[in-house]
């Protein structure tokens, strides 16, 4: 199993644009083979520091979902509010960090 927590900062008053285009992105990744769990979360104090939580079946799984192109529209429907992204991909052995 590979855990990824992925964590965004976005531009502030963007919440509701991200969150709307977040929808598609999260019903489509649910549906793909491996997914296992693909959840957003946004950080109670703090409402432009958004978390996606993450299991995938296998590295391939994960790989294969980067690919994908819900993920292409996803990237660029959200660009001109992303700060920045930290990605923790999670192996039984160490932690990869892609920034």
């Amino acid at each position: 199993m590979i855990i990824v927590v992925a964590t965004l900062k976005i531009v502030p008053g963007s919440e509701e644009k991200v969150f709307a285009a977040a929808k598609d992105v999260i019903a489509a990744t649910r549906q793909e083979p491996g997914c296992d769990r693909y959840d957003l979360h946004a950080d109670v104090f703090e409402p432009t520091t958004l978390v996606f939580v993450e299991e995938w079946a296998s590295r391939t799984d994960l790989d294969l979902h980067f690919e994908r192109p819900h993920m292409a529209v996803w990237r660029a429907a959200i660009a001109p509010y992303l700060k920045s992204r930290r990605v923790k991909v999670i192996h039984p052995d160490h932690i990869q960090i892609i920034e």
